[in-house]
């Protein structure tokens, strides 16, 4: 054991200890917080997440480099952000859950529809040359979703008028399609052609014709679409590009189609703050909010703070104690003493007081017997009459001995015990003076 004062630890690697723990613990909550502990989306969808052919990693690159607030949405709460949100369905993705998050967006903010087309599916592990996400194109078919636009006919076929490459022109700008084999398009009354094939004029993206107003997609090209008098400019647009070849990582190796993705969002925002969301949770990616985040959100961020602020106090008051600690005493102390002061303990617990009488006025007896050199083998009748009569030859005018022993074996409570054994001691500190 160490002496009181010494101290086993030293203060600075106690303080670098808890120092690192603490930049760990915080690491931690902050990847749970951003999410960093969820799986990889660069999986060879057709995502933000995708960096294959039918990805829109690109885009999103693409978008950030010319000053655009890009962002990736999780969780269904970040759905009703503003901005322009982008959506990317999987050809099994439910058509009534898209209908929801674009209804519900009609008077937030617009939303850009990108209808798929490949299947694909990952390179095997081990291929030479192919890196992580890569995929391979086997397929196109058009996305089946009941309930979203059933109004709108969408369809894969080739366009390769006069032996030619698809080409596409809107916008005032011009480019290639990757494949003319299979080309998407829509086809609907309620479809306002924004890019069309060039060879064909078939609808490769437009937006959808009903209440709103739009003045800066009407402006885009030779839309030939004026809106009513009676429309409404709080409603937001919905575009839907049917051609992901427009947008996706395969056809971003185009210059034209990289400057045409930036016409289209421009004109879809009509304006406002270049904010862009890339929806996650409709390609399997949605997360819940969890405690972590609900801490730091109102108006739970307050308890939060308060809870911090109380532990560095709480830290600071730990280094700043007065004096060095010190060492526990035992439990049950060495000595006579320690061994009277338990056993008055006990009595006192088990209030059993009447019970010490007999045995100190027995003791009190015996020391004076020895005191005054009377018989040992008397019993206790004799011993107690020497002592009244040495006390009347001596003291004629104190109160006998027995007097006072019969006093204290009668006493019940713990003050008529004091004050009897007060009593018997004072008149043997008398005789043995």
């Amino acid at each position: 054991m160490s002496e009181r004062g010494d101290n086993p630890f030293d203060p600075r690697m106690v303080l670098a200890l808890l120092g690192f723990g603490a930049v760990v613990f915080v690491a931690l909550l902050y990847m749970i917080g951003a999410g960093m502990t969820g799986g990889d989306p660069n999986d060879g969808g057709g995502h933000i997440g995708g960096k294959g052919l039918n990805g829109y990693a690109a885009l999103g690159q693409y978008l950030e480099k010319r000053g655009y607030a890009v962002s990736r949405v999780q969780s269904d709460g970040a759905l009703d952000a503003p901005g322009l949100l982008v959506l990317t369905p999987p050809h099994q993705a439910e058509g009534k859950a898209i209908e929801a998050i674009v209804g519900k967006r009609r008077r937030i903010g617009p939303t850009l529809v990108i209808t798929p087309k490949w299947r694909a599916a990952p390179f095997p592990m081990g291929t030479k040359g192919v890196k992580k996400g890569w995929v391979n194109l086997f397929d196109a078919a058009t996305p089946d979703w009941p309930g979203f636009l059933d109004d709108v006919t969408v369809k894969v076929e080739p366009m390769r008028a006069g032996g030619k490459i698809a080409r596409w022109s809107g916008a005032g700008l011009s480019g290639a399609l990757p494949v003319s084999e299979s080309v998407e398009s829509g086809l609907g009354k309620t479809i306002v052609p924004l890019v069309t094939g060039a060879q064909d004029s078939r609808v490769l993206a437009g937006f959808i014709a009903d209440d709103g107003y739009y003045d800066a997609l009407e402006n885009l090209g030779e839309t030939g679409y004026t809106a009513s008098d009676d429309a409404d400019p709080e409603l937001y647009p919905l575009v839907v590009v049917f051609e992901p070849d427009l947008l996706d990582n395969y056809g971003l190796a185009d210059a034209a189609n990289a400057q045409l993705a930036e016409k289209l969002i421009r004109a879809s925002l009509g304006g406002e703050a270049k904010q862009v969301a890339f929806d996650l949770t409709l390609n399997g990616y949605a997360r819940s909010a969890n405690l972590l985040t609900l801490a730091f959100t109102p108006p739970f961020l307050a308890a939060t703070l308060c809870l911090l602020m109380a532990a560095l106090a709480v830290a600071w008051r730990a280094f700043n104690r007065f004096g060095p600690p010190q060492l526990g005493t035992r439990a049950i102390a060495f000595g006579k003493r320690a061994l009277v002061d338990n056993a008055a303990g006990l009595i006192r617990r088990t209030r059993r007081f009447h019970l010490i009488a007999p045995p100190y006025a027995d003791a009190a007896r015996e020391r004076l017997a020895r005191a005054l050199g009377l018989s040992a083998h008397a019993d206790a009748a004799a011993t107690e009459a020497a002592i009244d009569r040495a006390l009347a030859a001596r003291h004629p005018n104190l109160p006998p001995f027995s007097a006072r022993v019969a006093a204290l074996r009668a006493a019940r409570k713990p003050l008529d015990l004091l004050r009897a054994a007060q009593d018997l001691h004072a008149l043997e500190r008398t005789l043995t003076r």
